[in-house]
């Protein structure tokens, strides 16, 4: 059974390779077999990775990104699966919006993920077979603040159920993964602001903790895997029980803690 879980010979495109989730999902692909390919705006962010191969592209410009990624899959080849992990966002509540901030943070995390997969979709269905995972965000599924980011994210889930609809007879598969606080350093400046935050974080996580790079890396190994095999179009969040209810509700109003 173990061996479906692998992927030996695979090659996988990983967008957003060089962050805090995007150096472990490398990690934990290299370790279940995989080639993987690193994508990420600079090549400064992809040293010291096991990788085959990269492709660099601003996600904020869909057209280079697109070319981008035309031009990998015509010299390599289309990749096995890919992890569209890139990500990005500052304004953390309505207050922090304008319109030039919201057309940013759309453009970057969903537009740009389009852009991304797009074409390496084309090339899948022509062959017959691929695998595509989107790392969202809990914020797809209910409001934790980053309203632009939210909005952006929840369109990947959208974006993620049409592809398993509409491409799974050419042998796609699609699926997605809401992470709830992951600590990278995207929480490096909330923390300089207030050094004391994660003492109010924690306690709305029934496991207690923030979930570790590592833990979505394996969800996305997973969902990529054959044993995955009949899995698509499926939200699974690794949010350590973030959205399985509200504890701090639980404990402040009716253990009265």
């Amino acid at each position: 059974m173990s061996s479906a879980f692998r992927l030996d010979g695979k090659t996988v495109l990983i967008s957003g390779a060089g962050g805090g989730i995007g150096r472990s999902l490398v990690a934990v692909f290299r370790q279940a077999g995989a080639n993987v390919i690193g994508a990420d705006r600079d090549a400064d962010l992809l040293a010291g990775l096991d990788l085959a191969g990269q492709v660099l592209f601003e996600l904020a410009d869909p057209k280079a990104t697109r070319t981008a990624i035309e031009r990998h899959i015509a010299e390599h080849g289309v990749p096995d699966a890919v992890v569209s992990n890139a990500g990005f966002t500052r304004a953390e509540t309505l207050d922090h919006l304008d319109d030039d901030i919201w057309a940013s943070e759309i453009s970057i995390n969903l537009n740009g993920a389009y852009a991304m997969t797009d074409p390496v979709v084309k090339a899948m269905a022509a062959r017959g077979s691929g695998s595509l995972v989107f790392i969202s965000s809990v914020n797809a599924l209910a409001h934790f603040g980053n309203p632009a980011y939210s909005a952006a994210k929840a369109g990947l889930v959208a974006y993620a159920r049409s592809l398993a609809v509409e491409r799974g007879a050419q042998g796609l598969r699609a699926n997605v993964i809401c992470p709830g606080s992951v600590r990278t350093p995207a929480w490096d400046h909330r923390l300089a602001a207030d050094p004391t935050l994660l003492d109010n974080v924690l306690p709305h996580y029934p496991l207690g903790r923030m979930v570790l790079p590592q833990e979505v890396a394996n969800a996305a190994v997973f969902l990529c895997s054959d044993a995955a095999s009949g899995i698509t179009g499926t939200v699974l969040p690794v949010d350590a029980g973030l959205t399985a209810g509200n504890l701090r509700f639980v404990d402040e109003v009716l253990r009265g803690k």
